[in-house]
């Protein structure tokens, strides 16, 4: 029998970390509202900003602030002139959630996805519009394949099960293409799932992207960081000599 475990879930403490970063106490009952809080607040900003594609939503507390990280391929769409946008959203959060703690300091932290065909959520959303625009789901199936391999990722999984097309009888159907190693935990897999609200019913939706292993990630990134620094020191000598000369 396949087990089947949600991949961002199987890897949180290996490679993943957590969504939501803060102590809170059982004793209390503040672990419990505080988590459906941010549940909830989640499901509002998805909502909220579904023309922004968002990525997914971190919070992080104290006991006197609590600071939302927005990840979206869009952030001039939230942003909007001169922050006004910004400013707008975080006193719906505040009213919305946050009615009776009037000492709370809220941060809104926006920031941009620099490659938003490699994240699983924002495919997702693309490809639920498309269906919804009634598009044949074999032809947004292979759309996104292609737009995500154009991208880098070294391997793609999509599904979708429902009336496709209208069809009387509903059915799954998938496409995939590259590796998706869903059992290699230093393996990074992005995974999203929804559903697209047609006039024949709801469309389910699922993303597997495999981005490569993290392993060879964090040597590229300490490469470049390597070479950066080698640089800036070749710079700084350069200056010292050039103001050694000047002063001679």
């Amino acid at each position: 029998m396949g087990q089947k475990v949600n991949p961002k879930a199987f890897r949180l403490g290996v490679i993943n970390t957590w969504s939501s970063r803060w102590y809170g106490s059982p004793r209390n009952r503040s672990y419990q509202h505080q988590l459906r809080t941010d549940v909830e607040m989640r499901e509002y900003l998805m909502k909220e900003l579904k023309e922004s594609m968002v990525d997914h939503v971190d919070v992080e507390r104290s006991p006197s602030s609590v600071s939302i990280i927005i990840h979206t391929a869009k952030p001039g769409f939230i942003i909007g002139r001169s922050g006004a946008g910004a400013e707008e959203l975080k006193k719906k959060i505040l009213a919305k959630f946050f009615p009776k703690r009037t000492k709370i300091n809220v941060k809104l932290n926006i920031i941009e996805v620099n490659r938003p065909n490699l994240s699983s959520q924002i495919v997702l959303q693309g490809m639920a519009a498309d269906l919804e625009k009634r598009m044949p789901f074999r032809r947004v199936l292979k759309m996104a394949i292609e737009r995500v391999t154009k991208a880098g990722a070294q391997g793609i999984k999509v599904m979708v099960s429902g009336r496709l097309n209208g069809a009387e009888i509903a059915r799954r159907e998938m496409l995939s293409s590259g590796s998706v190693p869903l059992q290699n935990l230093r393996a990074d897999i992005d995974y999203a799932q929804g559903f697209a609200q047609t006039i024949f019913g709801a469309i389910g939706i699922k993303v597997w992207i495999y981005r490569g292993e993290v392993f060879d990630r964090e040597r590229e990134k300490r490469r470049e960081e390597a070479s950066v620094k080698a640089a800036q020191e070749a710079k700084e000598a350069k200056e010292a000599e050039a103001t050694a000369e000047a002063a001679k």
